[in-house]
Parts: C-alpha cells; sequence; structure tokens
C-alpha cells in the first residue's frame, strides 16, 4: 500500500514532500533569452496515483520562497487504495495545499482537523516543528475518488524561522479571482493584477492559478524578484518557444514576459522575493541551519515531537 511504499522511500532518499516524487530533469536548450532555465518535471507512480515534482533540482532550488513543487495526479483513488500519508514531521518550512479534485483531511499536532476540498487552501506552517498527516476522509473512502492538486513548500525566512507552529485553511470563496473571455486568473498568494490574497505570508510571495483560453495572453510583470510558470495542461507560447505540460520555466528578473496560448491550457505563476541566505533540506526538514536539522532529526527519533491528536498510532519512522 501507500504507506508501505512511503517508508521504503523514506529509507532511500534525503528528502521528500507530502507525496514521493523524483527528481525532475533539465528540459532541452530554449530560444527566449528571458528563459533562465527550463525543467521537465519527473513522474513516480504510486499504486496508480501520479506525482510530479519540479523542484528542487540541481539546476534551480528555488523560486523566490518557493523550494518543494509537486503535483499530484490526476487520478482516481479506489477504496482499496485511498490516501494515507502518516504522521511526519516539519520544521521551517510552510506547505501549501490546494486542489483542483478531491478531498484530503488534514489533522496535525496543534489538534487542528480540516477537511480540505478544491479550490480551497490550507497552509500549515512548521516554524520550530509540527506534525501532520493526510488521509483521505472517512466518509468517502466507500467510491472511487478523483484527486488532483499542488503540493507546495514555503522556506521560512531566518526571522520566522523558529516561530510558533500555526495551521490556516482558507476557503475557495475568499480567493479574488479575475474572469474575462480568455483568461482567467485566480490568487493563493500575495497579489497580482490588482487582486490580493487572504492566505498569510512571510516574505514577498506570488502564487497564481492561470487559465488561458484560445487567444489568450499574460504580462507577467518585472517587479517580481524571482518567477517560473508551471504548466499543467495544454501548451503556452514564450517569446516564440512552445511549452507542453509538466514543465517548470523559470525567468530571468527584470523583463516583462508574456504568456499567450492559441488553445485551452492551464498553468500557474510561482515566484517572489528570494529568501537571500542558504536552505538545508533533509527529508522534512528545511533550515538555515544544518544543526538545526541534526536536533530534528533527533526529536523525531526520541519521541520528542507532538503528536497528532485522533492519529496517534501510526508514523513515518526517520529515514536511515
Amino acid at each position: 500500500g501507500l504507506n508501505r511504499w512511503i517508508e521504503r522511500q523514506n529509507k532511500g532518499r534525503q528528502f521528500m514532500s507530502f507525496f514521493p516524487g523524483i527528481d525532475p530533469q533539465p528540459g532541452d536548450a530554449f530560444a527566449c533569452d528571458a528563459i533562465d532555465t527550463l525543467v521537465v518535471s519527473s513522474a513516480k507512480d504510486i499504486g496508480g496515483f501520479s506525482v510530479r515534482r519540479a523542484l528542487p533540482t540541481a539546476r534551480r532550488r528555488m523560486v523566490g520562497p518557493f523550494i518543494f513543487f509537486d503535483q499530484m495526479g490526476p487520478a482516481v483513488l479506489t477504496p482499496d487504495k485511498m490516501l494515507d500519508v502518516l504522521p511526519h514531521p516539519h520544521i521551517g518550512l510552510a506547505t501549501v495545499t490546494y486542489l483542483y479534485d478531491g478531498r484530503i483531511r488534514h489533522r496535525d499536532s496543534l489538534g487542528s482537523d480540516m477537511v480540505i476540498a478544491p479550490g480551497d487552501v490550507n497552509l500549515m506552517t512548521a516554524g520550530r516543528g509540527i506534525v501532520h498527516s493526510e488521509r483521505t476522509p472517512e466518509f468517502m473512502r466507500d467510491e472511487p475518488m478523483a484527486v488532483s492538486g499542488l503540493q507546495t513548500w514555503i522556506a521560512l525566512p531566518d526571522r520566522v524561522e523558529d516561530m510558533n507552529p500555526a495551521f490556516a485553511s482558507i476557503r475557495s470563496d475568499a480567493l479574488q479571482e479575475h474572469r474575462e473571455k480568455a483568461l482567467g486568473l485566480r490568487v493563493i498568494m500575495g497579489s497580482f493584477g490588482g487582486l490580493s490574497s487572504p492566505v498569510p505570508t512571510y516574505s514577498g510571495t506570488t502564487y497564481v492559478d492561470i487559465r488561458l483560453g484560445a487567444g489568450g495572453s499574460l504580462d507577467l510583470p518585472a517587479d517580481i524578484e524571482e518567477r517560473a510558470i508551471y504548466t499543467l495542461s495544454g501548451v503556452i507560447e514564450i517569446g516564440g518557444d512552445t511549452f507542453g505540460p509538466h514543465q517548470l520555466i523559470v525567468f530571468k528578473p527584470g523583463e516583462v514576459i508574456r504568456i499567450s496560448a492559441s488553445e485551452e491550457a492551464h498553468c500557474v505563476l510561482l515566484g517572489g522575493d528570494s529568501i537571500g541566505s542558504k536552505r538545508h533540506i533533509w527529508w522534512n526538514f528545511v533550515s538555515s541551519s544544518q544543526e538545526k536539522i541534526e536536533q530534528a532529526k533527533e526529536e523525531w527519533r526520541t519521541g520528542r515531537f507532538g503528536i497528532v491528536p485522533g492519529d496517534e498510532d501510526e508514523f513515518i519512522p526517520l529515514p536511515g
């Protein structure tokens, strides 16, 4: 099952996300001068559940504060293979979960217990340390369920990486949108095009869901320090180059970038201010200090992290 697969992967991997994925690959050469890096996300099939990882990669560790980016699904979960990510710890980051299909029940060591629905945003800020689990809700386990969405990690800047842990769930109808004939925008985090999100941020962060219709286009402003587009479906055009699904296109700073589509396409914009200092990453831990990661490893190994109320019987052991 998924739990055993995760445990096996943990033993052999230096780090993992909400779902285990495999490292992305660099893309082909490109002609557009505005593009810094192209990454083609690699898919890992977990019992019929596809996970594609776009960050981190050896060529690009972060884009703004984003240090992990996974596309989960689309997939159909069946009653014998529902989602069960066992309790596991985090430090130094905030996880952002955004669904297009399905439901996931989040529980954590603060006592949070929330079922996230499509269009909602779950922001779990680990700070100095938190434990959480992610499972298919009990009331949805009897029938097949389509699931797809995005899981990202935001690295916390130095001044708040040891803050008290926190959890926020923002409902879909609280997010600002713009719709016209060939363009739809939804601001998940930060501000864009006069729209703002109520989701808390800890440094300059931009995260926007973009849907282009046939003939649609959008200009990405030059004032976002670090920017990338991740393509979910369809084909987009940038500076004469075309990009299909599952590609992370990282742009050079300082230029307005126009993206366009001749047919329907779906992508997300992610980025923001550079964290400004190095980040170490090991398993589920992110920190400016290797010593803090070693401390977190020992605390998880010896049971000094918190427990998840209602989900105390299982956990993912420390790798190695």
